[in-house]
């Protein structure tokens, strides 16, 4: 059953029983401004590592600084709806800063994913939840989905 929630502070007590009950979480995070099929193939694919996917959203300020003025597309509301309607999320938590260390911290998962483009070492949060015992996955990266190529091509029509 889904718990499709984003606020922190019901989701991160839904997270920790979920934690107390042996559940194997999966922790991943991005702006996703615009869902994509690349999106939904990363998402299900980090979901099939665990048996619970948390999935980490940009602010709105934060997408901006990122991202640049013109962005996001989509409010931190509607991407958190378009997420949490998916089968394979869980939890949909925003976070404001620039990287989601904070938020990673607090939930620790047990598995924490990001796409291929990304490389261990610059996977923000794998130190800490490798050395709580967890590991990191790399998920392999899908070419041409991503939402700037698509805001391009619709800024060409």
């Amino acid at each position: 059953m889904n718990n499709h929630q984003y606020q922190l502070d019901h989701s991160i007590d839904a997270i920790t029983s979920d934690k107390q009950c042996n559940k194997k979480i999966v922790f991943t995070n991005g702006c996703f401004d615009i869902l994509h099929v690349g999106h939904i193939r990363y998402l299900s694919e980090a979901r099939s590592l665990g048996d619970i996917l948390v999935v980490g959203v940009n602010s709105d300020e934060s997408v901006r600084n990122l991202k640049g003025p013109s962005r996001p597309i989509n409010s931190l509301s509607d991407r958190a709806l378009l997420l949490s309607e998916l089968v394979c999320v869980d939890y949909v938590v925003s976070f404001k800063e620039q990287t989601p260390l904070k938020l990673i911290k607090m939930i620790m998962p047990d598995i924490l994913v990001k796409g291929g483009d990304y490389t261990l070492d610059t996977v923000v949060g794998s130190s800490e939840v490798i050395d709580a015992g967890g590991k990191v996955e790399l998920l392999k990266f899908h070419d041409g989905y991503s939402s700037t190529n698509y805001i391009d091509k619709i800024k060409k029509h």
